[in-house]
């Protein structure tokens, strides 16, 4: 039987959609602000209104589409989660071939009698549905740029199959850190606290929840256990054959996930140099130093990069570079769906730019024979592969050798998109 929906409740969902598309916030920080200051809602509710903002977000042109509009018109807002509620709930059997994973779902609530929804019909929502789905990018409720260019990149049939899995629901994925406790030890511990877990396939440290829960709240979590890391971005640090007692940069640090990795799987010896640019990278790396001291972390320097000065003075100084650079961020799109609404031609090409430079620049912090690793979230070949071959082709010859290069298939073990290459400074 569908829950009742109190409108307090939905009123969130909405106010959570008009700051995302209305104000251009991005949906992780409109949620979390959303639950900071509104502390006294129940796991239940946070769930819905999580749920829903995300879902809606994720097939948000299908969602349109289906309320015959050709794009979204920020004053039925309310109307569109009414749709949406409709949708989920439809007995129709076509439901779940058109949204995976989505429809009837446990915990469905009614479309209750307000003003907003009077005018909304089921039949009439499906029937545009079945007419709209016909085109690709609707079915996959991508801008129409976006599929073409994916298509072109990847072929249409890998990029539709990577589209699908991109639209299901991400996996919560942990990883243990070694320098407190182990995957077996963490495993149990966080069972005595009611969470649930399975290894993550192709990892050495990793769970992955059984059943989604706020997994800050538990008692390992603040004492340093764990961190959320993603499987694939898990594999990403391992690729750069750590050791204790190296010298490590970590250029684009952020807040800092890989680098935490790095001091675990060096055993906390050595030296790491986080970067990070900008006033986001300042608050990232502000960031990082609060979780370096939960995870007992004490071999990371944070810097930030104020100048090209402070790459030129790091040359030649590192056993290993990781590189994880900017970019699209379309292989973790069912973390950020929002992305694909954001992301523009102008801006994709930004990125792609962006990341030549870097790899021009960066790269030369790493000494004669030492190891880089160049890394994005992105599977588009433009960002990924080809970036290596434009680098290596620049470089001088004989410089810089291409060891491995690693794809992370979107949805494989559950886990994100990834590409990265692993190369070597050759000593000249």
């Amino acid at each position: 039987m569908p829950l009742k929906l109190h409108r307090p409740l939905a009123e969130q969902v909405v106010n959570a959609l008009h700051q995302i598309f209305g104000e251009g916030y991005h949906a992780d920080k409109v949620i979390e602000r959303l639950f900071k200051h509104n502390r006294r809602l129940g796991a239940r509710d946070r769930r819905f209104v999580a749920e829903s903002t995300y879902e809606m977000v994720r097939w948000w042109k299908l969602i349109w589409s289906a309320m015959g509009e050709d794009e979204a018109d920020p004053e039925r807002l309310w109307a569109a989660l009414g749709s949406w509620l409709l949708i989920k709930q439809s007995q129709d059997s076509r439901i779940e071939k058109w949204l995976p994973g989505v429809a009837n779902k446990e915990s469905l609530y009614e479309v209750p009698q307000w003003p907003e929804f009077q005018t909304l019909s089921e039949r009439v929502l499906l029937k545009n549905l079945a007419q709209a789905i016909e085109i690709p990018s609707i079915l996959y409720s991508v801008p129409e740029w976006l599929y073409q260019l994916g298509a072109e990149e990847l072929g249409t049939e890998t990029w539709q199959t990577y589209l699908h899995a991109l639209n299901l629901q991400a996996p919560v994925v942990l990883r243990a850190n070694r320098l407190k406790t182990n995957r077996e030890a963490l495993q149990e511990i966080l069972a005595k606290e009611d969470i649930h877990t399975d290894w993550a396939p192709q990892t050495e440290d990793g769970l992955i929840l059984r059943e989604r829960k706020n997994v800050f709240t538990a008692a390992c979590f603040k004492s340093g256990f764990f961190e959320v890391q993603d499987g694939a971005s898990q594999a990403v640090t391992p690729l750069l054959r750590l050791e204790p007692g190296l010298r490590v940069i970590d250029a684009c640090a952020g807040a800092g996930g890989k680098t935490l990795h790095m001091a675990s799987l060096m055993n906390n010896k050595g030296k790491i140099i986080a970067l990070d640019y900008g006033d986001s990278g300042t608050r990232k790396l502000d960031e990082l130093r609060k979780r370096c001291s939960r995870a007992g972390v004490d071999i990371v320097e944070a810097r930030l990069i104020d100048s090209a000065k402070t790459i030129k003075r790091l040359e030649n100084s590192a056993d290993r570079v990781l590189l994880d650079v900017p970019c699209s961020g379309l292989g973790v799109l069912r973390r950020n769906p929002d992305t694909k609404w954001k992301l523009t031609i102008d801006s994709l090409d930004q990125v792609r730019e962006a990341q030549k430079s870097i790899l021009e620049s960066y790269s030369k912090m790493t000494k004669p024979g030492g190891l880089m690793v160049y890394a994005t979230c992105s599977i588009l070949p433009s960002e990924n592969e080809l970036q290596v071959k434009n680098f290596l082709e620049k470089s001088q010859p004989g410089q810089w050798k291409l060891i491995s290069e690693h794809r992370f298939v979107p949805g494989e073990n559950g886990y994100d998109g990834f590409y990265a290459a692993l190369l070597e400074k050759e000593n000249q």
